[in-house]
């Protein structure tokens, strides 16, 4: 099995080497445009939020895949899962601060072993969007998670599921032999309970990001696309799919580097740039929590190690909604992958 960056001691698990070619190079010596010089002409630098509506939280690098592009460097191997002490702290956060959503990630987030009290208490407490990001091989990786999908209706969450293809070939040379068949697995099973059907208000969203250093299509002829293949050949229904450009950090950034794609895909992301797509970056309305409870602007930041202004308070136990409205954003050149084509989000296109 590939070992994540951070197994191997890769001179990428070091997230300050991670900045350093991002803030470098084409960048430093002026060949590129900065980040920060294309949208302080628009009147975005700098760049603030909005309202903070969603509460993206963490709860460990732990994950039974280890895909190419992952931006985590998720896998077997991380052993960083969040406490439930912190999960305590974010759920006293969540009820004074009225937040209506809840975006538990990971990794495969199933795996902490206090995922489904964190869920479940989420659930009492009325958080009216609870959303899990769920590879969907996990349902069906052990016995012990055959029954996440009664679990997952039970609490009314919501489960966006990344799916890069319709087809064997190109999901699993994403991510690894195998997967796309569990993954059609774990589709209909969250089928059958009722998720993603006409009928239900249980919701199924896809995410799907391009198999190489390209930029996704078009969300809406993906999504037909999707559902049409999906539905004529497994049967499948679905109710979205959430297009996302893939993020020049971590394994995809060896991916580029490796492949000596690097620089043809940051002009790419700069080329595609799109004024309009700035207003909807997920930084705006988002606060990342990692397994630790620190904050950031979002899952790339965290993965970069760009903790919030100090000012700002930089962990949950310091949480204060008027301070983080009224934040900085941290940028470096990572951004340009959110503002390219009809911009890219957690959520999907922005624009």
């Amino acid at each position: 099995m590939i070992k994540s960056l951070h197994a191997r001691q890769h001179q990428l698990a070091n997230q300050k080497s991670q900045v350093e070619i991002l803030e470098s190079g084409i960048f430093a010596d002026g060949t590129l445009p900065t980040f920060k010089q294309k949208i302080e002409p628009i009147g975005f630098f700098p760049l603030r939020p909005t309202k903070l509506e969603i509460f993206q939280v963490n709860i460990g690098y732990m994950c039974n895949q280890v895909c190419k592009h992952c931006h985590v460097d998720a896998g077997p191997d991380r052993t960083e899962i969040m406490t439930k002490e912190t999960m305590q702290q974010c759920l006293a956060v969540l009820k004074q601060s009225g937040i209506k959503t809840l975006d538990i990630t990971g990794g495969a987030p199933e795996m902490n072993p206090d995922f489904r009290w964190f869920v479940s208490e989420a659930h009492r407490l009325g958080v009216e969007e609870i959303i899990i990001r769920s590879n969907l091989t996990i349902i069906t990786a052990n016995p012990k998670y055959h029954d996440l999908p009664e679990f997952f209706r039970e609490n009314n969450v919501r489960i966006c599921s990344s799916l890069p293809f319709y087809s064997a070939g190109k999901t699993d040379r994403q991510r690894g032999e195998g997967v796309f068949k569990d993954s059609i697995a774990g589709l209909q099973m969250l089928n059958k309970v009722g998720y993603g059907k006409p009928d239900s208000n249980l919701i199924l969203d896809l995410v799907y990001n391009p198999v190489g250093a390209f930029l996704p299509g078009d969300q809406k002829q993906l999504e037909r696309d999707f559902k049409k293949e999906l539905k004529e050949h497994f049967g499948i229904d679905f109710n979205s799919l959430l297009t996302i450009t893939n993020i020049p950090i971590s394994r995809f950034l060896d991916f580029l580097i490796e492949s000596g794609n690097y620089d043809e895909y940051m002009e790419k992301l700069i080329n595609a740039f799109n004024p309009a797509a700035v207003a909807g970056v997920m930084c705006r309305n988002t606060i990342s929590i990692d397994w630790q409870g620190f904050m950031y602007d979002c899952d790339f930041n965290q993965m970069l190690g760009l903790k919030l202004e100090e000012k700002t308070g930089q962990h949950i136990s310091t949480f204060n909604i008027d301070a983080l409205e009224n934040r900085e954003v941290i940028i470096s050149q990572h951004c340009f992958a959110c503002t390219a084509g009809a911009g890219s989000s957690c959520q999907g296109a922005t624009a």
